[in-house]
């Protein structure tokens, strides 16, 4: 006989104690047992679980519907009865029923109470006039957005300095408003990070024009006509003006329901269970943030809610063994464009008796701090502007790390050698927190599953499919298994090429191979795919004058490149495009400048100014582009390669022209190097720097090509880059002329050019060459007998530039492909005969569907949706089609996941699928 659970609160957590107990074959539905859970679940929010993690996403193009976590056919499977918007308000124990506010009473044998938490809403005067909001719901998300835009509101404060605080100013400036923050503590996020931490974070938010105000807190909202929010007075006696205020000041668990009916609520909230989640009444269940756990603790991240969920699960249709007595709450996010992580105890220090190691780099924005115990074991950390090794140190706390600290801390040139990775935890350390996964799981998964991929690894174990802060350890952990297994580890670019990418390089120099068909033929198998494609495309590009070539949109070149080669733009979240003209030096006329201007005002583009000296353009749509590229050139700019692994920028100070200190004229000689190596395409970006005296203002030694000026000439650096692993450039050459510093610049780039690996910066690449002394021999001493040769293909290559943006708009076919196909056009723009193979085309269909239209080689059609189901934007068409193990794939040009083109589904996460579509057929008439 089946018996009744009730699910209260229809939460990411609620909604995985429902696949828990599937995976557990315990609930209705097809085949199940006599004994199976039948499942009614009353949910106070209009739509299913949903993503609450990912909230913030809404404000950049997500569609609400897009972060479900519940798929209907799931509910409809096992026959879940799931109650929309018709909340429990009262819990009969002795009668076992529950009744809604609908008046609707439920029965039930088992009852599960997830109805999560609320936000705190500080009890001060005008804290519930128009304008003011809390952050928690796609309901909050809906009414924030609205009001912004009716009331064209143009400021506002956060109160709280939290996680979800943070996030809620990452809204506001997304919606366009000048932001603060208040934060009544004396740091930010002082529950995650501590004083020096919070210091890095603090700078970083600030450097993105959010002003922060800490240890102060909200007095009253002050209203204006109306009783409309116009500004907030603080506990300190000032005032900040502002349009629109939210309330992310924590939250407090959801315990009405329980207390009302007699279950022991703790002081501060949180309905009380044991170690089982169990409540005082033996058939009332609590898990998530409602729940004060067996420790005392309510937590309020995702992580333990779904251990929670899996302790239930195992009570009401397991063994009944499963405990949850605490959890770690490590945590790793990118909040304001900050990437900040905390793990273990990170204020163990506190207490006097741990031992602390920090590193900091005020100027970087990095601050690093672990915390050992007196027998050297790891008790905690904290990371922010750095956090690459979060991965490795995370599953070691408690356990004596296997170097010392340092390694894991210091940037790598200070550190020597690498700190081991993920194959030196045991077995017993947790990969990945969110699903409570092990690297004993993982270990057991590959090999019982003979797993070769990380795409496997997810899919079996779950792990890297929740924050996503561990997928590089388990692809360090897989890489190590299969080589202890003795299973060849692909040394090839992909599975369509054995040959790396230098290898394929040569082959297209030497053996004058002029086409991806040409080369695959050749070397490669299958269809190619959305790594190996755009590897050829760019050794093409680079290799164009040698061969002959022209646009890197003529032809077959077009179906490999890249969503921004392909664009000649950089891709956006949103799927809009982002614009950069060439501006050589940084140096601009006041002429040049309004032309910007105005572009920007007419298009209505967000402009950015940029690390590099140059000004960025954000929101373009695609069939926008050569509209605006069309006055730029008319105003004697061009591209800017922003888009490409290509020369980005050359940076200068001012130099001798102004300077007191300059040397050189750092100006000009940053325009000559930057309009000579423009449109260049290298394995990875490339950045110069030129600065005029050793006071270094350009920043020079932070780039892959770094000049300063001396007495005596130009001192060359090489190899220096910024991002995670920062590296200083090493000094190839000093008091160099103008001339013999061309000569040796052409000959390091062109040698990079022909021997990096795929997406290798120079970085990386002079360490697995050998280093300065190996780059000397070569391009000083011609060890090899390369050099004329390097500086002749150069000189070839600056003789053939011309710009990108030009040629598209001199080129009526290439400017079709920037057209948007819709209903009214004639159906053949629908139809087979116009796709081109390997490229796909967005079309609205003749029933209004917005579809992604590919062909492959054989002629066959596919038509799947062109949106992305995890960015929400309508980008998939532009997509690279390829093959996976033989399945015809398109590639997201958003984050690169595969879907079968077949069947949508996406093979990294088989849960998401794109809808498919019935293909036009020949002749275009559609369907």
């Amino acid at each position: 006989m089946a018996h009744t659970l009730l699910l209260i609160g229809h939460g990411m957590v609620g909604q995985h104690l429902l696949e828990a107990l599937a995976a557990r074959g315990a609930l209705a539905g097809p085949g199940a047992a006599a004994d199976a859970w039948e499942v009614t679940v009353l949910a106070e929010e209009p739509r299913p679980a949903y993503d609450r993690v990912h909230l913030s996403s809404v404000f950049t193009g997500t569609a609400a519907e897009e972060l479900s976590v519940c798929d209907p056919n799931f509910l409809t499977r096992h026959g879940i009865d799931l109650r929309l918007g018709d909340p429990a308000v009262r819990i009969d124990r002795a009668r076992r029923l529950v009744t809604t506010a609908s008046g609707a009473t439920v029965g039930y044998d088992a009852l599960v109470l997830a109805t999560g938490a609320a936000p705190f809403v500080p009890p001060i005067d005008g804290a519930h006039a128009p304008g003011c909001f809390t952050y928690r719901t796609l309901e909050d998300v809906e009414r924030l957005t609205a009001h912004t835009r009716e009331a064209k509101a143009r400021s506002g404060v956060v109160i709280g300095g939290g996680l979800l605080g943070l996030e809620a100013a990452g809204a506001l400036r997304t919606l366009g408003l000048g932001t603060h923050i208040v934060e009544f503590a004396p740091r930010l996020m002082p529950l995650q990070v501590d004083e020096g931490g919070a210091a890095a974070l603090h700078a970083t938010v600030e450097s993105m024009g959010v002003a922060v105000h800490t240890g102060v807190g909200a007095s009253a909202v002050d209203t204006g006509p109306g009783g409309v929010v116009r500004g907030l007075r603080l506990t300190d006696g000032r005032h900040l003006g502002a349009d629109v205020v939210v309330f992310s000041a924590g939250v407090r668990p959801r315990g009405r329901l329980a207390r009302e009916a007699g279950l022991a609520v703790g002081e501060r909230g949180g309905i009380v269970v044991d170690e089982h989640c169990r409540t005082a009444d033996p058939l009332i269940y609590a898990i998530g943030d409602c729940a004060r756990a067996a420790d005392g603790q309510v937590y309020g991240l995702v992580a333990p809610g779904y251990q929670m969920a899996e302790v239930v699960a195992d009570a009401l249709a397991g063994a009944g063994t499963a405990v949850f007595t605490g959890a770690d709450t490590s945590t790793k996010l990118k909040l304001l464009g900050a990437d900040v992580a905390s793990f273990g105890a990170p204020f163990a220090d506190e207490d006097g008796d741990a031992v602390c190691v920090a590193f900091s780099d005020s100027r970087a924005g990095v601050y690093k701090k672990l915390l050992l115990g007196p027998e050297g074991q790891l008790l905690g950390g904290v990371l922010v502007g750095d956090t690459e090794a979060y991965g490795s140190l995370q599953p070691q706390v408690d356990r004596v790390l296997p170097v010392p600290p340092e390694s894991y801390l210091l940037p790598a040139t200070a550190a020597g050698a690498q700190p081991p990775g993920a194959e030196a935890l045991p077995d017993g350390a947790v990969i990945c927190s969110c699903h409570n996964v092990t690297k004993g799981a993982v270990r057991a998964a590959i090999a019982e599953h003979d797993l070769t991929d990380l795409a496997g690894v997810k899919r079996c174990t779950k792990a890297g499919t929740g924050c996503g802060g561990c997928v590089g350890t388990l692809q360090t952990l897989l890489d190590a298994e299969l080589a202890a297994a003795g299973v060849a580890v692909r040394r090839g670019l992909c599975e369509h090429f054995a040959l790396t990418r230098a290898e394929i390089f040569e082959k297209i120099r030497t053996e004058r191979i002029r086409s991806f068909t040409e080369l695959l033929e050749r070397y490669g198998t299958g269809e190619g795919c959305a790594v190996c494609k755009p590897v050829v495309a760019n050794a093409l590009g680079s290799l164009a004058p040698e061969l002959g070539l022209g646009h890197i949109l003529d032809g077959e070149q077009a179906a490999l490149q890249d969503s921004n080669d392909l664009f000649l733009a950089n891709l956006q979240k949103d799927g809009t495009y982002s614009v950069v003209p060439r501006v050589p030096g940084g140096e601009i006329t006041p002429e040049k400048l309004m032309v910007i201007a105005e572009v920007a005002r007419d298009h209505g583009l967000y402009t950015k100014i940029t690390g590099g000296q140059r000004i960025d353009l954000f929101g373009a749509r695609k069939e926008d582009l050569p509209a605006i590229w069309r006055r730029l050139v008319d105003a004697g700019f061009e591209s800017g390669h922003a888009y490409g692994k290509s020369l980005r920028t050359v940076k200068s100070c001012v130099g001798a022209r102004f300077c007191r200190f300059g040397q050189g004229d750092s100006v000009q000689l940053a325009i000559d190097l930057e309009l000579r190596y423009r449109g260049l395409r290298t394995p990875h970006k490339v950045k110069g720097g030129v600065s005029g005296c050793l006071r270094e203002c350009a920043e020079a030694r932070g780039k892959d090509v770094g000049v300063i000026a001396t007495a005596g000439g130009w001192n060359l650096y090489v190899c220096g880059n910024g991002g995670t692993t920062p590296r200083h450039a090493d000094l190839l050459a000093s008091d160099l002329s103008a001339a013999e510093l061309f000569r040796l610049i052409d000959r390091f780039l062109m040698y990079y050019l022909r021997t990096a690996e795929r997406l290798e910066r120079t970085a990386p690449w002079w360490e697995r060459m050998g280093g300065t002394d190996h780059l000397k021999s070569v391009l000083i001493d011609d060890a090899l007998g390369l050099c004329d040769e390097l500086e002749a293909q150069m000189d070839r290559h600056v003789a053939a530039y011309r710009d990108e943006w030009r040629a598209v708009l001199a080129d009526p076919a290439a400017l079709a492909r920037f057209r948007r196909i819709g209903p009214d056009d004639a159906p053949q723009a629908r139809s087979p005969e116009f796709l081109e193979t390997g490229r796909g085309r967005p079309a609205v269909l003749p029933d209004g569907t917005e579809a992604a239209l590919f062909k492959d080689r054989d002629g066959t059609l596919y038509a799947v949706g062109n949106r992305d189901p995890f960015s929400g934007a309508d980008v998939i068409a532009d997509g690279i089609m390829g093959s996976r193990d033989g399945v015809p794939v398109v590639a997201s040009p958003m984050h690169k996941q595969e879907f079968d083109l077949r069947t949508g589904e996406c093979l990294d996460d088989p849960r998401v699928r794109l809808p498919v579509h019935e293909a036009p057929a020949a002749g275009g008439t559609g369907s």
